[in-house]
């Protein structure tokens, strides 16, 4: 069974930062690739980050230059960097796992709220 664990979320004025960590736990899967997703009130869940088991990664092309993605292969953690966060950044934040059997795994979520 594998779990994810994000944590980090909270409220932020405009024009701010937070870190939001993924954290996976369990036995018997091996990681191909974590992906960020994000769902505001009302609208679909969305893939915006994304980075493979070799490191490499993609975002979405409104996201670049604000939002950062990095693993720590060893802990099984990806943490995402947000910069310059705007209230349309408001939204349920999810990580995704997919295994090399291609099994896919999702955290609960974190909330991240931009307002002043």
């Amino acid at each position: 069974q594998v779990q994810l664990v994000e944590s980090g979320g909270g409220l932020v004025q405009p024009g701010g930062s937070l870190r939001l960590s993924c954290a996976a736990s369990g036995s018997g899967f091996s990681i191909y690739a974590m992906g960020w997703y994000r769902q505001a009130p009302g609208k679909q869940r969305d893939l915006f980050a994304i980075i493979t088991s070799a490191g490499n990664t993609n975002y979405a092309d409104s996201l670049k230059g604000r939002f950062t993605n990095s693993r720590d292969k060893a802990k099984n953690t990806v943490k995402l960097q947000m910069n310059g966060l705007e209230p349309e950044d408001t939204a349920v934040y999810y990580c995704k796992l997919v295994d090399y059997n291609g099994m896919a795994y999702w955290g609960k979520g974190a909330l991240v709220t931009v307002s002043s």
